[in-house]
């Protein structure tokens, strides 16, 4: 997790956390599936309530979208990662149904955020008796690679 708190504000000089009003749509909307539809179920069918509640309240979601990794020292393609969600295209979504959130799944979150070009990731568990929400962010400011894949299209 980032505790360098300069970064995970917007670079515009206005003190809002990035992506702080989506954030909180976000963490509501998973609230709100969690309390309709409670544990036990699979994570498709969250995925699947999520997806719902998120474009009523107006995001743009994608579902199993690939995206690239990169190598952070060269730029180039490393892999592919499918993410359970991408929201408006800035937002990385992972879903799980499962009795506990795990220390490797968090890592695993930071991790391709640290190869991407996506600076926020949620990772999102519904199995457990009240959801459990993990928010990773990893900045671009912080990403070699990215100046790399700016030069070099």
């Amino acid at each position: 997790m980032n505790t360098d708190n300069k970064r995970i504000y917007t670079d515009n000089g206005s003190g809002k956390l990035l992506e702080e009003d989506a954030g909180y749509k976000i963490i509501g909307a998973c609230y709100s599936v969690q309390n309709t539809y409670g544990s036990g179920m699979k994570e498709q069918v969250y995925q699947k309530a999520l997806v719902e509640l998120l474009e009523k309240i107006g995001f743009k979601v994608e579902q199993q979208k690939r995206i690239n990794i990169y190598s952070v020292e060269t730029g180039k393609v490393l892999g592919t990662y499918v993410p359970d969600l991408i929201v408006d295209d800035k937002i990385v979504i992972e879903i799980k149904a499962t009795q506990y959130t795990i220390q490797k799944d968090i890592n695993q979150q930071l991790s391709y955020l640290k190869a991407s070009k996506y600076e926020i990731a949620y990772l999102v568990n519904f199995g457990t008796s009240k959801v459990e929400i993990k928010k990773s962010i990893y900045t671009n400011d912080r990403k070699p690679h990215i100046a790399l894949l700016n030069r070099h299209p």
